[in-house]
């Protein structure tokens, strides 16, 4: 009798732990995730890349929409394992934001980029990111055009093209299953050009910015 009282307290021990294991790993993402987007709403309006947390080896580099699924979410830098936990990631080896090319977003299949299970033909995306080059926000609109379920060696969507393009990828399938032998990958082409979304708060920050600058120079003279 005393062994299995002693059982039962062990299991409601480990039952307390596991619990409250989740509520801390949901409670950190629901931070991450408040962090993040301050971080990405600070980097707009200075046009300079802010970490969402001092010790973070990422910042947001832009932001993804698709009206239909109602999905936003902010686009992190370099898809790492550590990066993905906290967001959809840009592939370092896909083209930069803005430029031409094969502009590549990952995402995990149980989490971030889940909703695309629900994605269809025709669906549009939009992405925005800070230009420092045309300065202000940009954004351009992409229709999908293919969807393909295919092999993990099958890299011929994600090489680089000539055409801009826009790829998303995530494992497959969707859920929380063990295994994910495959990969799931959307792929839209550009509507039209970028559009320039700069606000007067925007300017009216950037434009202190180079007056500063302009001070600087004349004090140094």
């Amino acid at each position: 009798m005393k062994a299995l009282h002693v059982i039962c307290a062990l299991l409601l021990i480990t039952g307390a732990c596991l619990s409250g294991r989740a509520l801390y790993m949901h409670a950190k993402a629901e931070l991450a995730g408040i962090l993040v987007g301050r971080a990405w709403e600070h980097s707009v309006q200075s046009g300079k890349p802010q970490a969402p947390w001092p010790w973070a080896d990422t910042h947001p580099v832009a932001r993804i929409r698709i009206p239909r699924l109602g999905y936003d979410e902010i686009v992190l830098e370099g898809a790492s394992p550590r990066t993905l936990a906290f967001g959809p990631a840009h592939l370092l080896n896909g083209t930069a934001l803005g430029e031409p090319g094969n502009l590549v977003l990952a995402g995990h299949r149980t989490s971030w980029f889940k909703p695309l299970e629900n994605i269809a033909q025709g669906d549009t995306i939009q992405i925005q990111w800070f230009d420092a080059h045309r300065g202000g926000l940009q954004e351009r609109t992409y229709t999908v055009n293919r969807i393909s379920v295919v092999q993990p060696q099958d890299t011929a969507l994600l090489a680089p093209t000539l055409d801009d393009e826009l790829t998303l990828i995530t494992c497959y399938p969707f859920g929380r299953g063990p295994r994910s032998p495959q990969r799931y990958i959307v792929r839209a082409s550009p509507l039209g050009t970028g559009q320039n979304l700069e606000t007067e708060e925007m300017r009216t920050q950037r434009n202190k910015r180079s007056r500063g600058i302009t001070d600087s120079v004349d004090g140094a003279d």
